[in-house]
């Protein structure tokens, strides 16, 4: 049993006792603590939070006690059911509500949930908030409301096609262009949320065919939930047969996009924000943000335009302050999060998704001859598995100062650039695992400097 407590939310797993997975118990501390902080902080006279959920088999049950628990804290509930992060996100400020809950452990395997807390503008906590919420729920500085005063419940399953409105109306979304295409497109969705959202975004994008795998939202998923080329065999092979331009294929709550070109070949992850990027950026000068384990393929195209790159520490909240800071135009981050200011601060694959195939409606390129134009860089992710006994801030110090005499930016672990490359070490928000992420010009040179620093952290 797992409980995770960081700035990207409270994530464990289902069942066992209390303060070790995500009870019952845990849900209703967290979330009271929660109600506590936007009753306190919010600066929007509403009394309503959104809750909203993918589709996992523990789903139901925490989105029972969840609503329950706001119900009690004195917040009117507007559920808005199954339903994408950034859909949440975005119901949010369409309602006017004062913050919102999402029910979702991203990426995580079937037996994990977890609560996503988001502030009056639909964007997630930053981590001063985070960390209060913490402190109240650990001290359990919380009220329940009297008889007089207990919330509302309402459900509202209009947001979906109100998030592919929102979609559509965006000035770089060509329709038109991607109707003419006549695009032949292959979805998968790890039976969540995804398969009832894409299907409905694509056909008003104006896709005939759509090719739909693990599109059933049951919450059993049936691979691996992170959109990462080994977990996606079955939809490889659907591409390799032929007759399809793109595959597209998204997490569970739908923030993350992945593509594998028409030939059944990976596009890279981290190359979905590098693309939407140079179609923006072609319409729309601007500075760029990404965090700083993506690819420097970003910093290339950026300057392509003569325009600023910026690296930010990991994590969405972290990204979404610094594109703030710098005024960009796009950003996001390199496992397949697009965040593009035009719709909202919040990762969105489905804003991925049309300006991708704006994009290529335009270029009338091939998925993979498009993805050759973009510059080559070959990318490690290792992990270091925890113990309780890790001292982490010890094994960042000596790598560090072995490496003293490079380049060496801690704001976010440590990373380390080097003049054909990089390795950045960092402890996961969301894993007990130290994260270790190297880049270079070939794939073997990057091997060689994620093992040349794995053997130094863990001798």
């Amino acid at each position: 049993m797992a409980l995770i407590k960081s700035i990207s939310g409270i994530r464990g797993t289902i069942g066992g006792k209390a303060g070790e997975g995500l009870t019952p118990l845990d849900i209703v501390k967290f979330v009271s603590a929660y109600a506590t902080l936007v009753r306190r902080v919010s600066s929007v006279k509403s009394n309503r939070i959104i809750v909203g959920r993918d589709a996992r088999v523990s789903g139901e049950m925490v989105r029972q006690v969840v609503c329950g628990t706001l119900m009690g804290m004195g917040f009117d509930v507007t559920d808005i059911g199954l339903a994408s992060t950034p859909t949440t996100e975005l119901a949010v400020t369409m309602a006017g509500a004062c913050g919102g809950i999402i029910l979702t452990a991203s990426h995580n395997p079937k037996q994990w949930n977890a609560l996503k807390l988001l502030n009056e503008h639909g964007e997630f906590l930053n981590a001063k908030e985070g960390q209060e919420v913490l402190r109240i729920a650990e001290a359990e500085e919380f009220d329940y409301a009297d008889i007089h005063s207990l919330g509302k419940y309402t459900a509202d399953t209009t947001y979906g096609e109100k998030h592919i409105e929102r979609v559509l109306a965006l000035k770089l979304v060509d329709v038109e262009a991607i109707r003419k295409a006549d695009f032949r497109v292959a979805i998968d969705c790890v039976n969540s949320v995804g398969g009832i959202i894409l299907p409905q975004l694509l056909e008003r994008l104006g896709v005939k065919h759509i090719e739909k795998l693990y599109c059933e939202p049951t919450g059993d998923f049936q691979h691996n939930p992170e959109p990462l080329e080994k977990n996606l065999g079955d939809i490889m092979q659907l591409m390799k047969r032929g007759g399809l331009d793109v595959a597209f294929v998204v997490d569970p709550d739908v923030d993350r996009l992945a593509m594998i070109c028409e030939d059944g070949t990976m596009y890279g992850e981290e190359y979905t924000l590098v693309t939407v990027a140079d179609y923006v950026l072609k319409h729309t000068p601007g500075n760029t943000v990404s965090n700083l384990s993506s690819t420097r393929a970003l910093r290339d195209v950026t300057r392509k335009y003569g325009m600023t790159y910026y690296a930010s520490a990991v994590g969405e909240v972290n990204v979404v302050t610094k594109m703030k800071e710098v005024n960009a135009v796009i950003g996001g981050e390199g496992n397949g999060g697009v965040i593009y200011p035009e719709a909202h601060y919040g990762r969105d694959a489905l804003v991925g998704i049309a300006l991708f195939l704006s994009h290529l409606a335009h270029e009338g390129k091939k998925t993979s001859e498009l993805r050759a134009s973009y510059p080559i860089y070959y990318m490690e992710k290792n992990r270091i598995d925890l113990t309780p006994d890790t001292d982490i801030d010890a094994i960042l110090k000596k790598v560090k100062e072995i490496y003293r005499d490079k380049e060496v930016n801690d704001v976010d672990g440590v990373k380390i650039d080097f003049a054909e490359g990089w390795v950045h070490l960092r402890k996961s928000n969301t894993e007990p695992i130290i994260r270790v992420y190297s880049e270079a010009r070939t794939m073997e040179e990057a091997d060689r400097l994620a093992k040349e620093v794995c053997a130094i952290a863990n001798a």
